[in-house]
């Protein structure tokens, strides 16, 4: 589909959503894909707007990447997200919940969102140390009772 490119008075820039494409994904029963625009894939949410419609962030990064400015018309398309998580799991947590069974146990157990709030703690880090520390922090925080992504890196 085409959309053209705006931003919220926070800054964060995003599409709003055809028709076909939110009925498709409804008639799914789902609310999370896996976008497209040139050779960039990422997943995102359908979110609700106020005044009406769905929209899909699109984070500063795939704008640089993509040399997008506010007001670009793009091509965007989207596939059903089928990932365990919705979201690319990083090597390093995985080692660290395959090694950490209480750990694993309650990751396992915690809200969809929380999961993913988690993983993408992670993926905020480039460096494979770095992720592994914070992988390991983030299983030491779940084993002592913390499960919210807001709180885990306090």
């Amino acid at each position: 589909m085409k959309a053209i490119l705006e931003r919220f008075d926070s800054g964060m820039h995003f599409v709003m959503l055809d028709i076909e494409t939110m009925v498709f994904f409804e008639e799914k029963g789902s609310k999370r894909a896996i976008s497209i625009i040139g050779e960039q894939r990422f997943h995102c949410a359908f979110m609700p707007k106020k005044e009406g419609g769905f929209f899909v962030n699109i984070g500063s990064k795939i704008c640089n990447a993509l040399g997008l400015k506010l007001g670009h018309e793009l091509e965007i398309s989207f596939e059903e997200d089928t990932t365990e998580y919705q979201f690319e799991m990083p090597e390093e947590f995985q080692a660290v919940l395959d090694q950490d069974p209480d750990a694993q146990a309650i990751f396992i157990s915690l809200t969809d969102g929380n999961k993913r709030g988690l993983i993408y703690l992670l993926s905020l880090v480039k460096s494979q140390d770095k992720k592994i520390e914070r992988a390991l922090r983030i299983a030491e925080k779940l084993k002592a009772g913390v499960h919210s992504p807001r709180l885990v890196m306090k």
